[in-house]
């Protein structure tokens, strides 16, 4: 069953056309991934699935419902959570506080609940320290809930960025070159903890440059180039397309 659905997907900027009718579906439980060359027009689909630029014409629908007009909070109440290409972190927040952001679509206590402390108020904190916690564990960062964001080394910062992202309870995550500024063991790590988070029943779908980690974990692979989508496959697929390899690396005159 088809989770996320996009359809003649199309944005420009200025006289620049960044994705040019491009159509896809992400299936349930899927691990997708999306590859091409630098300014191909890979997160500029994320951003327009996001919600964060409009689309100029096309159809996004998830789980069956339009994702046109949506801003990017009510999208993520929808089940959608991302990560960034580049780190987007509140770095003078612990490790803790910045993941308890992440659980703040799934709260319902207003202003006045907090200020009156009242019971539900209470329970509901308790609730968000508790989940946040299971989130950081299960990102391999027990005993740093109150460090600072901005004192962890880069390949913690990344797994935060993805435990906050967790925590708003996402169906589909979408990862924007995760495995970027990572050492080999920190990259080997990543991959199995990608493949855990699909047996919990997150759909996944990543844009990736390193091409061992987004052949190893995908199950089909989308190739743009000049805001084209030029192919789709499976990795072993994708890897003998001529089109791709010529995206690539060029072709002979």
């Amino acid at each position: 069953m088809a989770l996320l659905e996009v359809r003649n997907l199309t944005k420009s900027f200025g006289g620049l056309v960044a994705v040019n009718d491009v159509s896809f579906q992400l299936n349930e439980g899927e691990i997708l991934g999306m590859i091409g060359p630098n300014g191909a027009g890979k997160t500029t689909v994320f951003n327009l699935i996001t919600g964060i630029f409009p689309p100029d014409k096309g159809e996004i629908r998830f789980n069956g419902r339009s994702l046109i007009g949506l801003r990017p909070h009510q999208i993520t109440e929808l089940g959608i959570a991302r990560t960034f290409q580049t780190i987007r972190l509140f770095p003078n927040l612990t490790v803790m506080e910045n993941v308890m952001a992440g659980l703040h679509c799934r709260t319902k206590a207003g202003l006045w609940a907090s200020i009156l402390q009242t019971k539900a108020q209470k329970e509901e904190e308790k609730f968000i320290r508790e989940k946040a916690l299971e989130y950081i564990h299960f990102m391999g960062l027990g005993g740093l809930e109150f460090e600072l964001a901005k004192n962890l080394p880069y390949g913690l910062q990344k797994r935060l960025e993805i435990a906050r992202a967790l925590a708003t309870n996402p169906r589909l995550l979408m990862l924007d070159e995760p495995a970027a500024g990572l050492n080999e063991q920190e990259t080997s790590e990543l991959m199995e903890l990608i493949a855990k988070l699909r047996d919990k029943g997150i759909t996944i779908f990543l844009i990736e440059h390193d091409m061992k980690v987004v052949m190893g974990i995908s199950e089909r692979i989308i190739v743009l180039d000049n805001g084209y989508k030029i192919a789709e496959g499976t990795p072993e697929e994708i890897q003998r397309n001529p089109r791709v390899i010529e995206a690539y690396l060029g072709k002979e005159e």
